[in-house]
């Protein structure tokens, strides 16, 4: 018999023995349904939302697995498998840096409690939303589209300083883009080597979206830079905003010393600011096989924490699907600041957001006035069990109907 064939005879058995071996060595992916060739679990597309993912969550348990086309998806139900992922160290290494970005920024006094309550900007604001309020009592008001108006004015002001509505629209125009853009099915995202085919021409829009939003941002540090120019190391013309705390740290050549004070040798570039504006919702992505639970988690698998099914798990909290704030009051109770798992509204560790304290700031201040200077009721003496509490899936799930109700002014309010 010839030499090559009989190295080919024991070399080949060999390998494939190796490869049986390594297979059987390696834990098993989580539970999940089966899917099939190819496309894997894509017939059930519909099913990835919150509720439908919960659903699953209650067949398969707190970890399971989807496979959607070449796209291996994991998705996470309970409060212990969050904090295996969320605490990892191995955990979403592909974002490390940026993440890393993030928690200086979060240190840094423009994300912090009492930086946010010296914020004028904010009480500018809800003191205006009263007086809009005032100015509509005894009317149906859509609160969805009141509150929308006060955030979105609440976080342009803090972010660029801008009193006035010049540039807003076209700020909210881009986002709204970017919202239908990252809700939109590009099959691309499942099976890779298919991405030349564009018939919807998503990724014209998305480059588009990301030249409009970087020339937007430009424009905006161009502003503050010529600002720092002419105030010098004089006081500012006026409340500062994140931009003015980012530009603290700017250098047009920055460079990281490598030394643990990095508080005070961090740089940033103008492209570093530039993320750091335009934080969005990141894919929470493993660079490298992992193990949660026992189970493998792929390479590049798409890992996702449910927080609405975590936050009605029953083995955390009593009755989940009732409206009981009063649970709250209870000593021990978990807390939403992200290190109780059983709560991460916010989400928790590199991963929470950096607004955090603005946002509660703001959503105290708002409750607060539209409470102590109105009392409320539901339009045509409805009664609150005949509200619809249904929900769209989107980037958020806000309700399906918009909540209305009445004012009626208070005496007491001293913005009259």
């Amino acid at each position: 018999m010839e030499p090559l064939p009989m190295a080919l005879l024991f070399v080949i058995p060999f390998l494939l023995l190796l490869g049986l071996i390594s297979r059987l060595r390696r834990k098993p992916f989580p539970p999940g349904p089966k899917g099939l060739p190819i496309i894997g679990n894509m017939m059930m597309m519909d099913q990835l939302t919150h509720r439908g993912l919960a659903k699953l969550a209650h067949q398969y348990g707190g970890i399971f697995h989807l496979k959607m086309g070449f796209l291996h998806l994991v998705a996470i139900s309970n409060p212990e498998m969050a904090r295996q992922v969320l605490q990892s160290r191995y955990g979403f290494r592909s974002l490390r840096a940026v993440l890393e970005a993030d928690e200086e920024a979060q240190r840094h006094e423009a994300f912090q409690w009492k930086r946010a309550e010296s914020w004028e900007s904010i009480r500018d604001e809800v003191d205006s939303l009263v007086k809009a309020v005032a100015a509509n009592t005894g009317k149906a008001i859509n609160m969805g589209e009141l509150i929308f108006n006060l955030t979105k004015n609440i976080i342009y002001r803090s972010a660029f300083g801008s009193i006035s509505q010049e540039g807003q629209d076209e700020f909210i125009r881009i986002l709204q883009e970017f919202s239908k853009l990252f809700g939109a099915f590009n099959i691309a995202d499942f099976i890779p080597w298919l991405g030349w085919a564009d018939p919807q021409g998503l990724n014209t829009r998305l480059e588009n979206a990301r030249c409009a939003l970087d020339k937007f941002i430009d424009t905006i540090i161009d502003d503050h830079i010529e600002k720092k120019k002419r105030n010098g190391d004089g006081p500012d013309d006026g409340d500062t905003d994140m931009v003015d705390d980012l530009l603290t740290f700017y250098s047009e050549e920055a460079k990281v010393n490598e030394s643990e004070d990095v508080q005070n040798s961090i740089k940033l570039t103008r492209d570093n600011i530039k993320a750091i504006i335009m934080v969005n919702p990141r894919n929470a992505e493993e660079e490298e096989d992992a193990v949660v639970a026992g189970y493998q988690i792929p390479a590049k698998s798409r890992v996702m924490i449910n927080a609405w099914a975590i936050g009605r798990d029953r083995n955390s909290w009593e009755d989940p699907d009732s409206f009981k704030p009063s649970r709250f009051l209870r000593e021990g109770v978990p807390d939403f600041k992200g290190s109780n798992f059983e709560f991460i509204p916010f989400g928790s560790g590199r991963r929470s957001c950096p607004g955090m304290q603005l946002g509660l700031y703001a959503l105290d201040m708002a409750v607060a006035h539209l409470l102590h200077c109105f009392t409320w009721e539901l339009p045509d003496g409805m009664k609150p069990s005949e509200l619809d509490m249904s929900d769209i899936f989107g980037l958020t799930a806000p309700r399906a109907n918009r909540l209305y109700a009445v004012p009626k002014k208070r005496l007491v309010c001293p913005l009259f």
